[in-house]
């Protein structure tokens, strides 16, 4: 065997050794050190519908954060939400009927002190009001800049991307 065919066979058993020598034992769970966390959330949808899958994104987070071993109380976060999109029709009084499960579950959250940030461009944009909006809604100036403010206070920016689902998890696991 000349020296040219040995450096291959050597490099393919260093490549090939790991794979061999090893059995996948699976992944590992890391738990990780949470602290309180300052999140600023932004909302903004191409479908009023949407804000219900992004509501889910606030429910995991605070739910892994107020559960063992976290015992974080969701009050002691502190968490914004800043709708500008489309889903503005969903805190609107008169749309109530239509979107009651989302707003219900947004009045449960902010009695746990999450707000609710409404940019007033786009309520003016849909012809809406400061009354339009329910008591727990807070209408700010701008969402953009609410956004900039609320990240040079340190806030973490968690923008939910929520596509349509095509398929359900049991068609693709």
């Amino acid at each position: 065997m000349n020296k040219k065919h040995l450096s291959h066979l050597l490099l393919l058993l260093m490549l090939t050794w790991p794979v061999f020598s090893f059995a996948d034992k699976g992944a590992r769970f890391v738990q990780t050190p949470y602290t309180e966390q300052k999140v600023v959330y932004d909302f903004y949808f191409d479908e009023p519908a949407k804000i219900a899958q992004a509501l889910y994104w606030l429910r995991s987070q605070v739910n892994t954060l107020n559960n063992e071993p976290y015992n974080i109380a969701p009050d002691f976060n502190e968490i914004k939400v800043v709708i500008h999109g489309t889903e503005i029709v969903t805190l609107a009084k008169k749309n109530y009927a239509r979107y009651q499960t989302v707003v219900e579950r947004m009045k449960y959250y902010a009695e746990f002190g999450i707000e609710f940030k409404v940019c007033a461009t786009a309520a003016n944009d849909y012809g809406y009001e400061l009354t339009d909006f329910y008591d727990f809604v807070d209408v700010v100036p701008n969402s953009l800049t609410e956004i900039a403010h609320w990240q040079l206070q340190g806030y973490a920016l968690i923008t939910p991307k929520v596509p349509i689902k095509r398929y359900s998890i049991e068609d693709i696991r």
